[in-house]
């Protein structure tokens, strides 16, 4: 039995976005079949955004073809209006409009579910990354529940647009990389970018305004969302690059590379001798050539910043170290070595004391 809502006056309310949805799309045998087995789209987008993270570690270039693919999705989502006239031209009918929401959830499904392994892999989680990643986990479970998704996301332009251009953002990270060999600078860069620029017509719906100063506030606004989210990349997970190994260490076969025994404690004694090695193997999509850093911190303040070189595509991962011999006067307390990119995004942390 279907239940009618009525207004106090006794007129029949409107239905709700996600029953027009779906109404619409179980117009037709093919809208009844899509819409039956659409909770498979998070599913075997998670599934491919697992492989393909394994087959770049494998250095497979499938999952290159793989990312082209979901950025096709991208450009027909941007330009799904003059996708819909020519479709409408070639069958002689327009896509409706519930039709092109229903796409557009798929999309953005498959966009943040097929991420999601590359940044769950990569988050340093006793950091602020976990913020991001944390927001990735919940806007992916947003766009898995109708409800939430068709009546307060796409129900609100602003939002939606806004939604849109936060998964853009994540796709972009993670794309770069992969087809392109970009570093996570340039990559976070580019993302900013895009994010700015997509976010220009969600706000110019909130804002509502019909002064001049309009353009100028908007503009102003974009640049200011683009800066934000450049200065705040350190909060970002690089999306393709993995500590597999860290290690701190007495001794280290260089011709091996191969690190000692890891050690969480040391006696200032310990490191009167060769001084302290610390060692990290970074996994990386091939083809991609990025220079890191080991900063060593005593007591929270940064001492030494040791540049390395690394080499994408190596299945164990790039191994790389940096040799520290002058502890200062007094090297007792808490240190802490971190592997951070270019641009301080971080990779991975190890933390060590000496008494």
């Amino acid at each position: 039995m279907t239940h009618v809502a009525t207004t106090s006056s006794g007129e029949h309310a409107p239905p709700q976005a996600a029953e027009r949805l779906v109404a619409r799309l179980t117009d037709s045998r093919l809208g009844r079949l899509a819409y039956r087995y659409r909770r498979l789209v998070p599913l075997a987008s998670f599934a491919m955004g697992a492989g393909s993270f394994f087959l770049v570690e494998r250095q497979a270039q499938l999952a290159q073809w793989v990312t082209a693919l979901m950025l096709l999705g991208w450009l027909a989502l941007l330009f799904e209006g003059l996708l819909c006239r020519l479709l409408a031209r070639f069958f002689g009918e327009r896509i409706p409009q519930a039709a092109v929401r229903f796409a557009a959830q798929c999309l953005h499904q498959e966009t943040l579910f097929f991420v999601l392994p590359f940044f769950l892999a990569t988050t340093t989680w006793l950091s602020g990354q976990a913020v991001f990643t944390g927001l990735l986990i919940a806007a992916a479970a947003a766009s898995t529940l109708d409800p939430l998704y068709l009546n307060a996301i796409a129900g609100r332009r602003w939002l939606f647009l806004g939604f849109h251009g936060f998964t853009l953002f994540a796709a972009l990270l993670t794309a770069g990389p992969i087809m392109l060999s970009l570093t996570t600078g340039e990559s976070v860069a580019i993302a900013s970018a895009a994010m700015a620029v997509c976010a220009l017509p969600s706000f110019n719906d909130a804002l509502q305004a019909g002064h001049w100063w309009r353009w100028f506030l908007l503009a102003a606004l974009s640049l200011a969302l683009g800066a934000l989210t450049w200065f705040g990349r350190y909060w970002i997970p690089p999306a393709t690059l993995r500590a597999t190994d860290f290690a701190i260490t007495l001794q280290m076969d260089t011709a091996e590379r191969e690190p000692g025994r890891s050690r969480d404690s040391f006696a200032t004694d310990d490191l009167q001798g060769d001084g302290l090695y610390a060692f990290s193997a970074i996994k990386a999509p091939r083809g991609l050539h990025q220079q890191i850093f080991h900063v060593w911190s005593h007591d929270g303040e940064v001492v030494d910043r040791i540049p390395l070189e690394i080499v994408g595509g190596r299945e164990a991962g790039y191994r790389a170290w940096s040799h520290k011999t002058v502890f200062g006067d007094d090297a007792s307390g808490r240190w802490r070595v971190n592997v951070v990119t270019d641009d301080g995004q971080l990779i991975g942390a190890r933390r060590f004391t000496v008494e």
